[in-house]
C-alpha cells in the first residue's frame, strides 16, 4: 500500500508490501509522488521488483552489489578469472562507496569519462557491460529496490573496429625460425596449428588426443568460447604437425600452460622484431585463407565456430573492384 505524506515543502511517497522492503521517494509535487507510487505498485505486482527473500543479503553500496555479483554470477562464467580481476580493480574506485540508491546516470557518466582518459574505449565498454549486468540481475532477481538501471541511461563508447591484421608469408617464416631459438618447443606447433585450423589459443591448449579421430581427420572441441562444442576438420599439414608432436592415446596435445605459452609468444615477438602482431592474428589469418580457398560462409563458420555470419564478413576482404569483373551487363 502506498502512502503520500508532506515533508516540509515536499511530498514523500512510500510503498509497503509484505515480503518487500519499503521503497520511498520524495517529490516537489504531490501528483508526481502519487504517479510514482502507482508505478512502483504495478512493478511489484508484475514481479519486476522481487521480494527481499530472493536477495542474498542486504545491498547498500555499489561495492556490496559488485561483490555479490562477483561471487554469485561471475564465478559461473567461463571468463571468470578476467572478469573477477576487473571487478576487484573497480572495487577500489571511490564510486563503489556510493549507496546504490544514489548511483545516478550522471555519476556513471562521470566514471566513464574518467576511465576514457586512462584506457581505451573498448576497455571502458567492457567495464560498463559488467556493471550494467550487475544492476539488471540485482533488480530482476535480488529485489534491489530501484526502478531503473542507471548504466542503461548513458551513452557507451562505440565498439572498436575489428582488427584486420594479415600475416605475410615472410612474417610467418620469421616467427617459425624464431621458435628454434626459444626453449618452448610447443610454441612452434601452436603457431602452425593456429594458422592451419583457425583455433583460438585457449582452444589449442585444450586439445586432447582422445578427441582426435585419426580415421576421419577430425578434432572435437567439447568446450569453446561461445559455449558450444565444435568439430574441426584437419588438413593434411595439420595432421603432419600432430604426427611430429607424437600422437598418443590420451592427454593434452600441447603439454604447456597458458602462461608459459603467452610468455614464450611475447619473447618470440621481441626476438624477431614483429611487435605489432598478436596471437589472435593467427586465427584471423587462418579464416582469411579459408575464404581464399573458396570455402563458403557456412563452411568457414563450421570451422571457426562463429554463430553470427556478419562477424565473418570482415575476414572475406571482398572489394568492389574484385566483384565488378564477375558482373554481367
Amino acid at each position: 500500500m502506498a502512502t503520500i505524506r508532506k515533508r516540509g515543502n515536499r511530498w514523500q511517497a512510500q510503498v509497503r508490501r509484505r515480503e518487500h522492503p519499503p521503497i520511498s521517494k520524495t517529490f516537489n509535487v504531490k501528483s508526481d509522488a502519487a504517479r510514482w507510487a502507482r508505478t512502483v505498485e504495478i512493478a511489484i505486482d508484475r514481479g519486476e521488483i522481487l521480494s527481499h527473500l530472493n536477495s542474498p543479503q542486504t545491498i547498500e553500496t555499489l561495492a556490496d552489489l559488485m561483490v555479490q555479483y562477483r561471487d554469485r554470477v561471475t564465478t559461473k562464467k567461463r571468463g571468470s578469472k578476467v572478469e573477477t580481476l576487473r571487478i576487484n580493480k573497480f572495487l577500489s574506485h571511490p564510486l563503489c562507496k556510493t549507496k546504490v540508491k544514489f548511483v545516478t546516470p550522471y555519476l556513471i557518466a562521470a566514471y566513464r569519462d574518467e576511465r576514457l582518459r586512462a584506457v581505451k574505449g573498448e576497455t571502458v565498454r567492457r567495464d560498463l557491460t559488467i556493471l550494467s549486468h550487475a544492476f539488471n540481475i540485482a533488480i530482476r532477481e535480488w529485489g534491489l529496490p530501484i526502478l531503473n538501471n542507471p548504466v542503461s541511461k548513458i551513452e557507451k563508447p562505440k565498439p572498436a573496429k575489428g582488427r584486420e591484421r594479415r600475416i605475410s608469408k615472410e612474417e610467418l617464416d620469421a616467427l617459425l625460425r624464431g621458435c628454434e631459438q626459444g626453449r618452448n618447443k610447443y610454441l612452434r606447433y601452436a603457431i602452425q596449428l593456429a594458422v592451419l585450423t583457425g583455433m583460438r589459443r585457449g582452444e589449442l591448449l585444450k586439445m586432447k588426443w582422445e578427441h582426435l579421430d585419426r580415421k576421419k581427420n577430425l578434432l572435437l572441441l567439447p568446450t569453446t568460447k561461445n559455449g558450444y562444442s565444435r568439430v574441426i576438420p584437419l588438413c593434411g599439414n595439420a595432421i603432419k604437425v600432430l604426427n611430429i608432436i607424437g600422437v598418443r592415446e590420451e592427454g593434452f596435445v600441447l603439454d604447456v600452460s597458458e602462461n608459459a605459452l603467452r610468455l614464450s609468444w611475447e619473447r618470440l615477438r621481441n626476438r624477431v622484431g614483429i611487435k605489432d602482431i598478436r596471437f589472435h592474428d593467427l586465427r584471423h589469418e587462418a579464416i582469411s585463407r579459408f575464404f581464399e580457398m573458396g570455402l563458403s560462409l557456412p563452411e568457414v563458420a563450421l570451422i571457426s565456430g562463429h554463430k553470427e555470419p556478419r562477424m565473418l564478413m570482415r575476414y572475406t576482404h571482398i572489394s568492389a573492384s574484385s566483384i565488378s569483373p564477375k558482373l554481367r551487363s
